[in-house]
């Protein structure tokens, strides 16, 4: 095995992860900018082949209302797919915040869509008439929810593969009966596996820690190693005279910092000596500094 330092990621990774999220917004735009253009031929030639008039600017209007807001919507569901994610060990237990996610998600693509609708055809001079709402809400469920749950396949499926291709993070020796472990207890390395390879981050290495869902990401030499902890977990296990709690989301290492921050609001930013600046929260300020 090697150490983190003998390890640079690989040169595509290097090359991808400043792109990552224009990547993905371009990526996520282009599929509703298709669809939307696809059902939009859609029912322009099935109204042709029925002899019915309609002006195209009507399902141009239906279908980009629909796009518009579903991407508007993507934020907030990728989150929530961070903050519980589907895992086999966590299907269960997640599968009811998802059952109601879905449901919001309809309603909240519902009224946006309609108010888009209502919106466009009030300034060609006509009016947007939903129909039966009940009835409409319950049918737009059964394709919303479709919609939703390959959404939510795709992006848990993707946080899969960028986790293995970036690296995931393992804990060393921890304690089989759950326990906080004393210091000959805590782990000294942790393993990194990425992409079939093993190698070991020394626990001394660890600049910064972040939680991320159910995950902490740890912070070493401008890559991320995703954990499956909590951030409380995590500090357990790592030496209190080196690591400290800054904020209820960061953890850093003593080592790294150069300088502190005050800011007017009592809280503080903490100033790494690679230029790194992590927020540092009142409760933890006072804390912070004698150490």
């Amino acid at each position: 095995m090697k150490t983190s330092n003998q390890n640079a990621p690989p040169k595509p990774w290097r090359q991808f992860a400043p792109w990552q999220l224009p990547v993905e917004v371009m990526i996520w735009v282009t599929v509703f900018g298709l669809a939307a253009v696809a059902n939009t031929l859609v029912i322009v030639m099935d109204a042709g082949r029925d002899g019915m008039g309609m002006p195209v600017w009507k399902p141009v209007v239906w279908e980009a209302s629909s796009a518009i807001v579903s991407l508007a919507l993507l934020p907030a569901l990728f989150g929530m797919c961070r903050r519980w994610p589907l895992h086999f060990d966590t299907l269960r237990r997640h599968l009811l915040i998802y059952v109601i996610a879905s449901v919001v998600w309809s309603l909240l693509h519902v009224v946006g869509m309609v108010l888009l609708r209502k919106l466009a055809y009030a300034m060609a001079g006509g009016h947007y008439d939903f129909g039966n709402w009940p009835r409409q809400l319950f049918y737009e469920y059964l394709k919303d929810v479709r919609t939703f749950s390959l959404i939510v396949a795709v992006h848990q499926s993707y946080e899969w593969f960028w986790r293995r291709w970036q690296g995931e993070a393992h804990v060393l020796d921890a304690p089989d009966d759950g326990s906080a472990p004393n210091p000959a207890e805590r782990p000294e390395r942790f393993l990194v596996r990425k992409l079939g390879r093993e190698f070991l981050v020394a626990a001394n290495d660890i600049e910064w820690l972040q939680a991320a869902g159910n995950y902490v990401n740890l912070r070493v030499r401008d890559r991320d190693y995703p954990l499956r902890s909590t951030v409380t977990a995590i500090e357990s296990m790592l030496d209190p005279a080196r690591f400290t709690r800054i904020h209820r989301s960061y953890i850093v290492n003593l080592d790294q910092v150069a300088s502190i921050e005050p800011l007017e609001t009592g809280d503080a930013r903490v100033h790494l000596k690679d230029g790194t600046v992590l927020p540092c929260s009142r409760t933890y300020r006072d804390v912070l500094k004698p150490r």
